[in-house]
């Protein structure tokens, strides 16, 4: 558990942060605009919503999110990394669109651009298909692909994303080739999958995971290192032979130059959300795999994988004509 006094010290060494120490307690003056670059009804706008109630009762006002879907996330953190760094708008960010966007072509924003408040959720991802599929395993999927390629259709949540560069690698590891049809959001993905428009999706663990109780979608396979708890059953990639890690993690940003006493109380008011029992007992109920970072750890993070992100780039460019 991460203390107040050690909490102090990963935001006084957060390398995106302005340095220096709060001197006085901030508390906002007005109600807080969250960010979501994403479209309503996926799992980064549940889990922002979410977050945003526990957060306005200890912040004393309202967060109200703002969802700028589009263009694989731009949009939205275009619009955060250009807003006044005073603590009254922030942005959920998420991986790889945050570090992926301005290594495959020319954004109105940089990783630099943000202050990194904290990371929340680390989502694995996974392959997903209706529960009447043929496709019974990933098995007959990939051999399907292989006697048809480019023919079998997946959905993700953009050129770039997660989901995206996950199949990009399966496919080079397993000899297939598929077919890419993005959309705006994971809620757009499952739309299209239930209704058959999509024959499979790949979307992250947990978006699936409450149509899979219901009888609705089956997981071929997960994309964590390990196997997520409430999927237990179902293998990861790399069990199936194929060395595959890729999901999303979810946290706060807010734009550059915010004042390191805004920094310290909105970081603080996220720890206390996520350590909050009620939250804990709502992420259990939206499937939400927690993952707290403090700043100074978010930030080594996401600079890791943006060198990893920069490197594959090199070797293997994801863009699609």
């Amino acid at each position: 558990m991460i203390t107040r006094r050690r909490l102090t010290g990963l935001l006084a060494a957060a390398p995106l942060a302005t340095p220096g120490l709060a001197q006085a307690p901030w508390t906002p003056d007005r109600p807080v605009t969250l960010v979501v670059a994403f479209a309503a009804g996926g799992g980064t706008d549940l889990a922002a919503r979410t977050i945003a109630r526990f957060m306005e009762r200890d912040l004393g006002v309202s967060v109200v999110v703002l969802n700028r879907p589009g263009a694989g996330g731009e949009i939205g953190f275009t619009e955060l990394a250009r807003a006044r760094p005073d603590g009254t708008t922030i942005g959920f960010i998420n991986t790889p669109h945050i570090v992926t966007l301005p290594i495959e072509r020319r954004t109105r924003f940089q990783l630099s651009d943000f202050t990194l408040i904290a990371n929340i959720v680390d989502d694995p991802g996974g392959l997903w298909v209706l529960a009447d599929s043929p496709y019974r395993t990933l098995a007959d999927l990939l051999n399907a692909a292989r006697q048809r390629p480019e023919a079998i259709g997946y959905g993700t949540t953009g050129i770039g994303s997660d989901d995206h560069l996950a199949m990009l690698a399966l496919e080079r590891k397993s000899n297939t080739r598929f077919l890419h049809v993005p959309f705006a959001g994971s809620a757009q993905v499952k739309q299209n999958l239930m209704s058959r428009a999509i024959p499979v999706a790949v979307m992250n663990v947990a978006e699936g995971v409450i149509e899979m109780r219901q009888g609705v979608l089956r997981p071929l396979a997960q994309m964590g290192e390990t196997r997520w708890q409430p999927l237990a059953e179902v293998p990861t990639l790399r069990e199936l032979g194929f060395d595959v890690i890729e999901g999303s993690m979810r946290g706060m940003a807010a734009p550059a130059g915010m004042p390191p006493a805004v920094l310290e109380r909105l970081a603080l008011s996220v720890r206390r959300t996520v350590e909050d029992p009620e939250f804990q007992a709502a992420a259990v109920q939206q499937n939400l795999p927690l993952r707290f970072l403090g700043p100074a750890e978010y930030a080594a993070e996401l600079r890791a994988l943006q060198a990893r992100y920069q490197a594959l780039w090199a070797e293997h460019p994801w863009r699609e004509s």
